[in-house]
């Protein structure tokens, strides 16, 4: 595969799966590990002794004096030794697609390529970020990763190549039935290894041909670069540490859905009037008291939403606020307001009907509901060079654990 400067390296590797004989694909993937809450995972490891999350969010083994780290490790040393894991003879590409069913009912696929994308040298030239990130710790994962030497889950980057989709269905177009798994939120999963060398290089040329934008997973490909570094300056041989999985997808509104991500705001002073103090940013209207139907009446109505114990509002952006926002996107607009507003802590929270019941629950005292950004302002921020807010998108249906395993002991 040819890699012109400046654009990203996305290759094929010979991934660690499940034998479905011994872990049938539908009792060993997991969402990503940070979307899973502690009751989750418990569900998730009862399902099979070799689920994924036993890896992805693992917990020590006492009886063994393993901490978490060391236990990720021997569990998946001994899934290989059972045969559980096999490992694939040749470079793979893995054509995975999901199936789904959106708000509204209808029908829809998200279609990508799972393969060993290149941490970017250039620093941010040829894999971009789309969101400013918020300071996290990345010990965990970096612990996860020194301990255990492979990428458990892929990231997942939008590939700003046209033609990617097409090129992933003609390369599984003849080729066998996928192995495919259905998920607790209905979501039909599939995926097919490619190996035919002409179709690993369409795939990977095309890929190659244009930079990608992370989607999701900005702290685990930095967290890869930092370990990618620590290896080189212990003169160890990065090998295959110079890249990490990733599950690229084709920055295309048939590809993707993107949904909003919200705000719970606690700590403001119980005697402030909210909407008196809001007032210089929106005008304000009432709303329905339903949050689905708020949601609908301000995609048509261009406002925000804003839910109080009492009732909910329609907010409608002021021209001075559209103007003093830093981009045509409403958590840009939220920003600039909130700013205005006494100390408080602000939650980042997806869902509609989880807004809702934390503010009627009294986890939170308000919510504002977002619109989300649009694939075309993804694709022109990507373009400019600019970032997002932080928490702006939330990309659905996510990529499960599971699917491939890949090793970075290969050199």
């Amino acid at each position: 595969m040819c890699y012109a400067e400046g654009m990203p390296r996305f290759a094929p590797f010979p991934g660690l799966r499940y034998d479905p004989e011994a872990a049938p694909l539908a009792e060993v993937i997991a969402p990503p590990y940070d979307v899973v809450g502690e009751e989750e995972r418990a569900v998730l490891a009862a399902r099979s002794a070799y689920n994924a999350i036993l890896v992805e969010l693992p917990v020590p083994d006492e009886g063994a004096g393993l901490d978490r780290y060391a236990h990720a490790a021997a569990l998946l040393e001994r899934w290989q030794h059972e045969g559980v894991l096999r490992k694939d003879d040749v470079p793979t590409f893995y054509v995975y697609r999901m199936r789904y069913r959106d708000d509204d009912g209808a029908e829809r696929s998200t279609t990508g390529v799972i393969g060993a994308l290149g941490i970017d040298a250039a620093g941010g030239q040829e894999v971009l970020p789309h969101e400013r990130t918020m300071p996290k710790p990345k010990g965990d994962r970096l612990d996860l990763l020194r301990a255990c030497e492979m990428n458990l889950s892929p990231i997942w980057g939008l590939s700003l190549a046209p033609g990617l989709t097409e090129a992933c269905t003609t390369a599984v177009a003849d080729l066998a039935a996928p192995a495919v798994a259905t998920d607790d939120e209905g979501v039909v999963h599939e995926c097919w290894p490619v190996t035919e060398p002409d179709a690993l290089r369409a795939i990977g040329d095309l890929a190659a041909s244009a930079p990608v934008v992370i989607a999701d997973g900005h702290h685990r490909y930095e967290t890869a670069g930092f370990y990618r570094n620590e290896r080189r300056a212990a003169g160890r041989d990065v090998g295959a540490a110079d890249a990490l999985m990733a599950y690229l997808v084709e920055l295309t509104p048939a590809e993707l859905a993107v949904h909003a991500i919200h705000r719970l705001v606690s700590g403001l002073p119980d005697d402030l009037d909210l909407l008196a103090a809001l007032a210089p940013h929106f005008a304000i209207e009432p709303g329905p008291n339903d949050a689905a139907a708020l949601s609908k009446a301000m995609a048509a109505t261009g406002a925000l939403g804003l839910l109080t114990p009492d009732r909910n509002h329609l907010l409608i952006p002021t021209s001075e606020l559209n103007a003093r926002a830093e981009a045509d996107l409403d958590s840009s607009r939220l920003d600039v307001a909130l700013e205005s507003l006494p100390p408080h802590e602000v939650v980042y929270q997806h869902g509609v009907r989880n807004i809702a019941q934390a503010v009627a629950s009294g986890h939170a005292q308000f919510g504002f509901l977002l619109r989300p950004a649009t694939v075309a302002q993804i694709a022109d921020t990507a373009h400019s060079g600019r970032r997002m807010p932080p928490k702006t998108t939330f990309f659905r249906p996510k990529p499960r654990t599971g699917l491939v395993f890949r090793s970075l002991k290969d050199v």
